[in-house]
């Protein structure tokens, strides 16, 4: 099974990304960056340049998913605003380039990557550097913080119980596993 998986960090002065490639579930780094925007006049212009960047990678990576973080409430409503248009931006996007769409909160994806929902960047880049044997420019945690939405959709699809959640039947348990039955 190859899969890739497009990660995003959504942001309007800057935007991580991180692309990774599942080869028989496990991950491999394909390409980690961030994306600029400050020098954008307007947020008309920085959401143009996401929508139009983001259909780039995926022209060129040939991504089957998109694993995006969420925008989290916070104390500023005007940056939360900004973030959920970067967002869905990002997502359509990626709907008219015809990948599957799968959102993130911030907790879920620290702790599919570190066990801890409350874990910092610093922790989250560390862990990342230690599950993909590779040395990260940590300057940019937009661009781990990407590429952990994009390993937290990889730990999912390697799991497929834990998306389907517990079967509560047998019958229900047969629909899920039509493998497994004789």
């Amino acid at each position: 099974m190859n899969v890739r998986i497009l990660g995003i960090d959504p942001g309007t002065v800057v935007l991580g990304y991180g692309i990774i490639e599942l080869k028989d579930t496990l991950p491999r780094l394909v390409e980690l960056n961030v994306l600029h925007l400050q020098s954008l006049p307007s947020q008309q212009e920085k959401l143009r340049e996401i929508f139009l960047r983001v259909q780039e990678l995926i022209e060129h990576h040939q991504p089957t998913a998109l694993s995006i973080e969420a925008p989290f409430y916070g104390k500023n409503a005007q940056s939360m605003h900004k973030l959920g248009r970067a967002q869905g931006v990002a997502i359509a996007a990626a709907i008219l380039m015809g990948l599957e769409i799968h959102e993130f909160s911030p907790k879920t994806i620290k702790k599919a990557v570190t066990g801890n929902g409350n874990a910092s960047k610093e922790q989250v880049a560390g862990m990342l550097e230690s599950l993909l044997a590779f040395n990260f420019n940590t300057r940019h945690f937009d661009a781990t913080d990407a590429l952990a939405a994009a390993l937290c959709l990889a730990n999912q699809l390697s799991t497929p119980d834990k998306i389907q959640g517990p079967a509560s039947s047998w019958k229900k348990f047969a629909r899920q596993h039509p493998d497994r039955m004789l």
